[in-house]
């Protein structure tokens, strides 16, 4: 039928019905990552805090869509090591509560990066506070302790390493290697005062940390048990599962090939482009929601 030309959706988006779409959309996300009832509120972006707006940190860790990428990636890599795993599983509620952990996370990564010095400290006290009482014995009988200095630089390697590979593929591939020095440099601040050591200082020594530790780390019953809860874990609202599922993908997608092959996962070749696309275009649409 004649009349006048549809219009194209990108004009749509920038039309009268831009921000009602947007606030819906940002509104949701926020929900997410804040817990109401227990009055939490989006942390505000303060420049009396650790870092600044200057921080590669504020950049890389300000992304929704890369962070939850990169936050699956990490979880998937540190359950590789017995005695991470073996906290998770003797002191979590990790089958009831995943996104609670995962909100808790969230939560501690935006204080230390954007909120002021006060309660990024007061952050940094609690979870040492928490470390402090997750101890125990490994089925083979090694003590184990979350405290200890070489878990908490296993912990902290793998999340920076994923949050910064995340953002490399799905908002900066052309990221200049002194830009990537510069976040493990600051991320560094936040290790030390959690008494992680050694603590790596630029991408080269992140490498050569992640190499060292690969012989420590193991696959059992217990590793496949909690990537099967966080992997397959439902999601906030029924509409919302098409995307949790494409970030579970895409968070695979990321791992190094050496731990996706110890978790028994696969990256068919075929399909990883249309989860690249697929994750860049959601990517993209909530960088606008927020802009």
């Amino acid at each position: 039928m004649p009349g006048r030309p549809a219009v194209p959706l990108p004009s749509l988006l920038l039309g009268p019905f831009a921000q009602p779409v947007k606030q819906a959309i940002a509104a949701r996300v926020r929900a997410i990552f804040n817990d109401r009832a227990r009055g939490e509120a989006p942390v505000a972006r303060r420049t009396d805090g650790l870092f600044g707006p200057q921080a590669v940190a504020w950049r890389v860790h300000g992304d929704v869509t890369t962070m939850m990428v990169g936050g699956i990636a990490g979880l998937l890599l540190q359950m590789l090591h017995p005695a991470v795993l073996a906290g998770v599983w003797d002191h979590s509620s990790f089958r009831a509560d995943m996104r609670g952990r995962l909100r808790r996370t969230a939560r501690f990564i935006a204080l230390t990066t954007y909120g002021g010095r006060e309660e990024a400290e007061a952050a940094i006290a609690r979870v040492r506070r928490i470390h402090e009482h997750v101890h125990g014995t490994l089925p083979d009988g090694t003590r184990y302790a979350a405290s200890d200095p070489d878990l908490l630089a296993w912990v902290h390697v793998t999340e920076a390493t994923s949050f910064l590979d995340a953002w490399i593929r799905y908002a900066e591939p052309g990221m200049p290697l002194p830009e990537q020095d510069r976040y493990f440099a600051e991320m560094a601040r936040v290790a030390e005062a959690l008494g992680a050591d050694p603590i790596p200082h630029s991408r080269a020594e992140a490498r050569r940390l992640l190499t060292t530790m690969r012989p420590q780390l193991r696959y059992d019953a217990r590793t496949g048990e909690i990537a099967r809860v966080l992997l397959t874990q439902p999601a906030p609202r029924p509409v919302a599962e098409p995307l949790q599922a494409l970030a579970m993908q895409a968070a695979i997608d990321l791992l190094p090939g050496w731990a996706r092959q110890m978790h028994g996962l696969h990256s068919p070749v075929l399909s990883r482009p249309l989860i690249r696309a697929g994750t860049l275009g959601v990517a993209q649409t909530l960088r606008w929601s927020f802009s």
